[in-house]
This record gives C-alpha cells, sequence and structure tokens, in this order.
C-alpha cells in the first residue's frame, strides 16, 4: 500500500492559506460575493460622510466587523482541510498497520 492521496487537500490548504494572507492584507479576491457588498457599502458611507466632514467610525467598525469575520470564516476552513488530511493520513496508517500484522506466515 503506497502513501495515501491527499495532494487535493494539500492544494486547498494552500489555496486557503493564500486566501488567509490576503485578507489580511485587505485584498478583496478572496472574498464572497456578500462580503464584498459588505465592505464597498460601508467603504461608499465612510467616503460619503468624509465629504460631509462628518465622522467615519461606523463604517470603520463595519469594514473591521467584516475583515474579521472573513478571517474566522477561512480559519475553520483551512482548520477542516487539515482535520480531513489527518484523518485519511491516520486511516492509510491504521490500514497499513492492520495488513502488516496480518501476513501470510
Amino acid at each position: 500500500m503506497g502513501k495515501p492521496n491527499t495532494r487535493h487537500l494539500d492544494k486547498e490548504i494552500a489555496l486557503t492559506e493564500r486566501k488567509l494572507a490576503a485578507v489580511r492584507n485587505e485584498e478583496m479576491w478572496p472574498l464572497t460575493g456578500s462580503e464584498r457588498r459588505q465592505v464597498l457599502g460601508a467603504l461608499a458611507s465612510g467616503s460619503y460622510r468624509t465629504l460631509r466632514s462628518k465622522s467615519t467610525g461606523r463604517a470603520e467598525r463595519t469594514l473591521e466587523r467584516v475583515w474579521e469575520s472573513v478571517q474566522v470564516r477561512l480559519n475553520a476552513e483551512l482548520t477542516a482541510f487539515q482535520k480531513e488530511r489527518a484523518r485519511i493520513v491516520a486511516e492509510a496508517a491504521t490500514a497499513k498497520a492492520t495488513k502488516k500484522s496480518s501476513g501470510w506466515w
């Protein structure tokens, strides 16, 4: 029995780590549609209030909340992928140990 096939999960883990790094840099590409709408709405609201020389506190808090929620979502995805990979590797190790222990002699 060879190594377990975790190539797909490894790619997903790497992609999720890239997304998480991008979100920490406040890049827009890893966001879902609803998250993008929330960010753009907060930016529009903040810029409107800036033009009117008013406080942008609420818009700033909204932006911070959205970025934090995206980070939480991506961390949860990353954890799930890592647990699934560990489960597959553990199953393969158990199967290999079972096969080795039940030799023909």
